[in-house]
């Protein structure tokens, strides 16, 4: 044991001195000197093993491993030199802390990720109303924001063309950030992760990683850790009901576009529709899964995570959550006075999400994408260490 606590001490002062970009760079760098001398933790998730190909840990190593990190805690619990021993090695809030880094370090244009990084719910909540409040106005003024459409006629409120050209920009401007943000990430971590290029096969295992949220399992399929040293599945559960009631509710939109343009079946849809059918399955999933979020994060351990980001993190969440409840809410509505309302407070809503996407907690999933398509790439090569490789 003494020899391994000198090599550990050893391995502090050397990741202190190759000069990673920030504080938190660097700390994670020295917790992972400690972590790849010790290796207890080597089979619970893609960081240690990745980690393992590494004697020595850059920006651009740090950088990666801190996307490649679910923060489903399980190394917290089983470390032996965590807080209160004098290493205080905490991997996952460390890394999380490198993660809110990259969301700022790597958004376009950079301002408005650090202003969303800093007040993020306020931000959510502000624009959302602003944006409600400016429809709810324009409908006032044409006198239909009470009773002014009937049968759940939206195109009568805001003709499909008008729909349109507000949603077609403010989507665009997130995809051009998004791919500009996760382009600069890519050029920077693909040189530590072996330079070599993605092939058919890696991409297919990224792809299988991320639908099935694989490392949200703790490595042994048991769950995460939440607010104690106990497993639950609750944070996988929550994590696939957000992740897939999105993904259903984009569905809608994409089914419902194809409906418009290619066949000429103009909206309102209703029951047993496709689109409808995609979008109340989403909008279900998806207020139950930000629900589920929402209390994970009220009860999680402090360890376990970035306290400087809640308010980034809890701007996401009411975000979704408003989204899916003003759908359910314009969809049950749909016949009533209140319909101009409900509209003018869903589009709000559904605007805001998009313009924030690229500066959020939306980011953190495409980041972790694209380390998981370089951990594919990675875990192929031959390691250059003759530590092990998986």
């Amino acid at each position: 044991m003494p020899a391994l606590e000198a090599l550990i001490l050893d391995a502090r002062q050397t990741a202190a001195g190759h000069g990673p970009t920030s504080p938190a760079v660097t700390e994670v760098a020295r917790q992972l000197q400690i972590c790849n001398a010790c290796r207890y933790c080597e089979g619970f998730c893609a960081v240690f093993p990745a980690m393992t190909r590494r004697l020595e840990f850059g920006a651009a190593d740090v950088h990666y491993l801190a996307n490649l990190c679910h923060n489903c805690g399980a190394c917290l619990h089983a470390c032996q030199y965590a807080p209160p021993h004098e290493f205080a090695v905490n991997v996952p809030q460390a890394m999380a802390q490198v993660r809110g880094e990259t969301y700022v370090a790597y958004a376009w244009p950079a301002a408005l990720g650090k202003l969303y990084q800093r007040n993020g719910l306020t931000v959510a909540l502000a624009l959302a109303a602003g944006l409600a409040l400016f429809l709810m106005l324009a409908l006032a003024i044409n006198g239909s924001l009470w009773g002014g459409a009937a049968a759940g006629d939206f195109f009568k409120l805001f003709p499909h063309n008008l729909l349109v050209s507000m949603f077609v920009p403010v989507f665009l401007w997130a995809v051009l950030a998004l791919g500009i943000g996760v382009t600069r990430f890519l050029q920077d971590v693909s040189p530590a992760t072996t330079g070599h290029a993605i092939a058919g096969g890696d991409a297919l295992q990224a792809t299988g990683d991320v639908l099935t949220l694989k490392y949200l399992d703790g490595g042994h399929g048991e769950g995460c850790h939440n607010e104690d040293d106990a497993y639950t599945l609750s944070r996988s559960r929550s994590h696939h009901l957000t992740f897939y009631g999105f993904m259903l509710c984009f569905a809608a939109t994409g089914v419902a576009t194809i409906y418009h343009y290619a066949l000429g079946w103009h909206a309102p849809y209703e029951l047993p529709s496709l689109p409808k059918l995609l979008g109340v399955a989403g909008g279900v999933c998806l207020l139950l899964g930000t629900v589920g979020l929402f209390r994970l994060k009220q009860s999680r351990h402090p360890l376990h995570g970035d306290a400087a980001q809640n308010s980034m993190d809890y701007g996401f969440i009411a975000l979704l959550f408003l989204t899916s409840l003003t759908g359910l809410l314009l969809w049950l509505g749909r016949s009533t006075p209140a319909l101009a309302l409900l509209l003018a407070l869903h589009l709000g809503v559904v605007m805001a999400l998009f313009a924030t996407l690229p500066y959020g907690k939306f980011a953190h999933g495409v980041f972790r994408t694209a380390s998981l398509l370089r951990y594919a790439v990675e875990k192929r090569q031959p390691s250059a260490l003759a530590l092990g490789d998986d």
